[in-house]
């Protein structure tokens, strides 16, 4: 198999998600730093690129699960998920709630005119835990932390 053929790396059963799954984690994380530095010392600029940072995650949050359902269905052929696999799935979903729900808060706040709640901050802690756990099963599924 050649890496560099497209051909390969665009109809692998798999290749989107593992490609897709990075922009939302590093996006997120990113966006959960710039808000609590923006809190913390009360920076506007900073709290308008936690909001985008946090937009893009959401927006991408989307397609990375999608594309996660679709390998599972080429994969296993849509057999009944169990053990790492199920549990990936569990907390991917979670996060990508979390994740939504950490932008609509932001979105929220902008349309009123107010600032985001102060527990939004827990709020997003908890979806970088769940991206954490999320990602660290993902690891095992692909073979970078073991095999599955």
């Amino acid at each position: 198999m050649n890496p560099f053929d497209p051909k390969a790396a665009l109809l692998a059963s798999h290749a989107q998600h593992v490609v897709l799954i990075h922009f939302p984690i590093a996006l997120f994380i990113a966006g959960f730093a710039f808000d609590v530095v923006a809190q913390r010392w009360q920076r506007y600029e900073l709290a308008e690129t936690a909001y985008y940072n946090l937009l893009v995650a959401a927006l991408f949050s989307v397609p990375t699960i999608v594309t996660g359902l679709i390998a599972w269905q080429w994969a296993l052929e849509g057999h009944k998920l169990k053990g790492i696999l199920l549990y990936h799935l569990v907390f991917a979903l979670a996060s990508g709630v979390v994740i939504i729900a950490s932008w609509w808060l932001h979105f929220r706040a902008r349309r009123r005119a107010a600032t985001a709640p102060t527990w939004r901050l827990a709020v997003e802690l908890a979806g970088v835990l769940l991206l954490m756990i999320t990602g660290h099963l993902g690891g095992f599924l692909s073979g970078v932390n073991g095999a599955p």
